[in-house]
């Protein structure tokens, strides 16, 4: 059996961080893919697709501060359906990715990210970046 997701796109909004009673870390974020097609008469057509995101445990504090609103991110992970009874105590189904690799593309996003060193000030635009620079 196989159950794995491979997701990029952009999020809707600042990660959601909070703590379970136990005290585990788990964030959510709402992310945005979209497809684009042409239809029988050759007009341009776009899809949105929103999916819910959860990250767990050190994962979620360290990537919250950078999963901000706009931010393009690829996430792996598997798709976990959740029940609840509503205060109507009607039944709810959610099916959300949780994930268990996430990956910052793209430029910063609306109001932060990890800057390249070119972005800094004082950096040259041909420097590379080492995976010891990126804080998590």
């Amino acid at each position: 059996m196989l159950n794995k997701v491979m997701l990029i796109g952009n999020l809707g909004r600042d990660a959601e961080l909070k703590y379970t009673p136990g005290g585990e870390a788990v964030a959510s974020v709402s992310l945005a893919t979209n497809s684009v097609w042409f239809d029988k008469n050759n007009q341009k057509q776009e899809r949105v697709e929103w999916h819910r995101v959860i990250i767990w445990g050190k994962m979620a504090e360290s990537l919250a501060q950078y999963l901000v609103k706009g931010k393009q991110i690829y996430v792996e992970g598997n798709l976990q359906t959740r029940e609840w009874t509503d205060k109507d105590n009607v039944k709810r189904y959610t099916t959300e990715v949780r994930s268990y690799q996430i990956k910052l593309l793209g430029g910063m996003g609306k109001g932060g990210g990890v800057p390249h060193p070119a972005d800094t000030e004082g950096g040259s635009n041909d420097q590379p970046v080492d995976d010891s620079d990126i804080p998590f």
